[in-house]
């Protein structure tokens, strides 16, 4: 399988965070593959009409995305209920934890995006709108953060763990974890883990 890749997407790193967490690494041949909203890649584009990555190509040619629909491929090529709970409440409380850390990736790309346009074209109303949304998500990690510590390590926990690291990798310095020490304490354990070193965020 194809995987179009990049060491500095987000998305990128959930799909190969959970192939690594689900042994399956060895399998995605990585294609490094550049994208931006300003510009358009001919090469990705015949795979996704989207543009966007990750993309996975499977050996049939068949090319799948987004980068939930990938982990759900992999977990079920695992044998299934391994990183997504088959049913139940179980799976609704993963997705709901997923959701909200897919979300909050998605806020912290826009809230880039919007911060390294020009002066003179730099929406402050969308930069404090986005710093509202940002300290909110926080406030409710912090308060679920026992909780979903205790879960068993899934889709959900792959969302938030690589969304706080992007804001790290992306917005360095920020003390946000001295607000936050029950997330913050969480967020250790998670980058120990041998995937999520596997799988750290790098430019190049």
């Amino acid at each position: 399988m194809k995987i179009h890749w990049s060491p500095r997407s987000p998305y990128v790193r959930k799909v190969m965070l959970a192939a690594h967490e689900l042994g399956l690494q060895d399998r995605l041949e990585r294609q490094r593959t550049v994208v931006a909203m300003s510009s358009s890649n001919a090469d990705l584009r015949a795979d996704n009409p989207l543009n966007k990555i990750p993309t996975l190509v499977l050996d049939d040619g068949l090319a799948i995305f987004d980068s939930y629909v990938i982990c759900e491929y992999l977990d079920d090529l695992a044998g299934g209920g391994r990183i997504i709970p088959p049913r139940g409440r179980e799976r609704l409380l993963a997705q709901r934890l997923h959701a909200l850390g897919q979300g909050f990736l998605d806020l912290l790309i826009l809230m880039r995006n919007e911060r390294d346009r020009a002066d003179t074209l730099r929406s402050e109303p969308h930069m404090k709108a986005f710093a509202d949304k940002r300290a909110a998500t926080l406030e409710q990690l912090e308060r679920e953060a026992p909780e979903f510590a205790r879960a068993p390590f899934g889709i959900g926990h792959i969302a938030i763990g690589c969304a706080l690291s992007y804001w790290d990798f992306r917005f360095g310095g920020d003390p946000w974890r001295e607000a936050h020490p029950q997330l913050a304490a969480w967020h250790a354990t998670f980058e120990a883990r041998p995937a999520a070193q596997a799988t750290a965020f790098a430019d190049g």
